[in-house]
């Protein structure tokens, strides 16, 4: 069974939109549409009518090309107003066997007991632990025999205003929203392997005007944290420093961008406000300007991660994905800032089929992890925005033989030989599962107040 789904990226310097085919898990893309941002500063909506114009333009884009015309996506949220908590749910199991209704049940408990402002609203919980019968790190409680039953929960929630901004931009898109994601959990979907995720990993996702930090150990995300700096503070800064125009440095950065290597050589460069002169520039000079600024934002993002508590648990070390990562030298820096600590640049992932050259790079992380996110790829028994549990498991309606509104007729004769005493004259002989008497049915008053003797009483004076 196909499924065609629709995942947008709305970030600070780019919109992203792909239409791609879901099949058995596997996720091919038909179609992709990329235009420049408009209306969103630092991930936060701050022109909705511009921003919906941005985002129709991508997605009218990807239409065209994968022939489809599909109006329901999943979107991305930036980490920038977004915060996390942490919160624990218990519950008793009275049948033994834990099944998606007790999972349920104590994910709802975790969420029941967290204290979240009425000014946000919760966009993901994920459980990082299960505990059953005292025995921790339980990597899935489905189908197993316990009586109690404890998760560990990571709840993200983003201000109220800022999701419905997002959603307001949307919709006046002419798309429906059916799921949203934290644009840092979604890169990170699309960077991590299966042994980064046994062992615990950073994922920093450096961005045109945001970077993020995500750590995920045990069986999801531990931690977010946002920085409001990205790439193109770089171009502001070489634009400043070198007293020429926002495009000219954006072409500096690209061209010239180098974090490991200087060099002497000049370069002639237009002079804001003055189109007949030019100033030349040592490439020297562009290499110091863009190492600070890099530097400056791994400095920070390396405190953050020491104000996690959780650097011991990330055995795999740091992925740097995002658009900055083409800086050369980037790899290098960052491992001299994260020291004794791994790091590599985020692959392009081989889970999706039909992927364009063009979205071959850490520029699109985001993107490619919302494909994968609906796809199946997200934290088992995680409960999204819609407040909705998700799971791959096999859900088996019971047998209806189990289910008991009332006192079956044989609890009823059973109930009867207890109060009354036995007649001894009286041989049966017939099977009392195939014989039915009124008289059966439990006297609850004493006056014969009760309605269902009532009407017993007059089918029996009718028959």
């Amino acid at each position: 069974m196909s499924e065609t789904i629709l995942a947008i990226d709305i970030g600070s310097t780019k919109i992203c939109a792909i239409i791609a085919e879901v099949v058995d898990s596997r996720v091919k893309i038909l179609g992709h549409g990329i235009t420049k941002s408009q209306g969103i500063k630092k991930g936060a909506i701050t022109n909705i009518e511009l921003a919906s114009k941005t985002i129709k333009k991508a997605v009218n884009d990807a239409k065209r090309i994968a022939g489809s015309n599909i109006s329901t996506a999943t979107v991305s949220i930036s980490n920038a107003y977004a915060k996390s908590l942490n919160s624990t749910g218990v519950v008793n199991i009275p049948h033994k066997d834990i099944s998606i209704k007790e999972i349920t049940r104590v994910m709802q408990t975790a969420l029941y007991n967290a204290n979240v402002p009425n000014e946000y609203d919760v966009i993901h919980v994920l459980p990082y632990n299960f505990r059953v019968d005292g025995q921790d790190y339980i990597e899935d409680p489905y189908g197993m025999n316990a009586s109690r039953m404890e998760v560990d929960v990571n709840i993200i929630m983003t201000q109220k205003s800022n999701l419905s901004n997002l959603k307001k931009a949307v919709h006046a898109a002419g798309i429906e929203i059916e799921g949203i994601v934290l644009s840092g959990y979604a890169s990170a979907i699309s960077s991590i392997n299966e042994d980064e995720k046994e062992l615990g990993v950073a994922v920093i996702d450096l961005g045109g005007q945001t970077s993020n930090l995500i750590i995920h150990t045990g069986n999801s995300i531990r931690y977010n944290d946002f920085l409001g700096v990205g790439s193109n503070h770089i171009t502001n800064d070489l634009s400043m420093a070198l007293h020429t125009p926002l495009q000219v440095a954006e072409d500096v950065k690209v061209n010239h961008g180098n974090l490991s290597e200087t060099s002497n050589e000049i370069i002639e460069l237009p002079i804001i406000g003055d189109e007949e002169n030019k100033n030349s520039v040592s490439l020297d000079i562009v290499h110091s300007v863009i190492y600070s600024r890099v530097e400056e934002i791994l400095m920070i993002l390396a405190n953050s991660l020491e104000k996690s508590s959780l650097k011991d648990q990330i055995g795999a070390g740091i992925i740097l994905t995002g658009g900055m990562t083409k800086l050369k030298g980037i790899r290098e820096l960052a491992q001299s800032i994260f020291s004794a600590m791994p790091v590599r640049i985020a692959k392009t992932t081989t889970d999706i089929e039909g992927l364009f050259d063009e979205l071959k790079d850490p520029f699109y992380s985001t993107v490619l992890g919302l494909l994968l996110y609906k796809s199946g790829q997200n934290t088992q028994y995680e409960i999204n925005f819609q407040q909705e549990i998700l799971h791959t498991k096999e859900v088996h309606v019971e047998n209806l033989s189990d289910i008991k509104i009332a006192n079956t007729i044989n609890e009823v004769e059973d109930n009867q030989k207890e109060t009354k005493p036995q007649d001894t004259t009286q041989n049966h002989k017939t099977d009392k599962s195939d014989t039915f008497s009124f008289d059966d049915l439990p006297n609850i008053s004493e006056e014969n107040h009760n309605p269902f003797k009532k009407l017993a009483n007059w089918a029996k004076q009718l028959f």
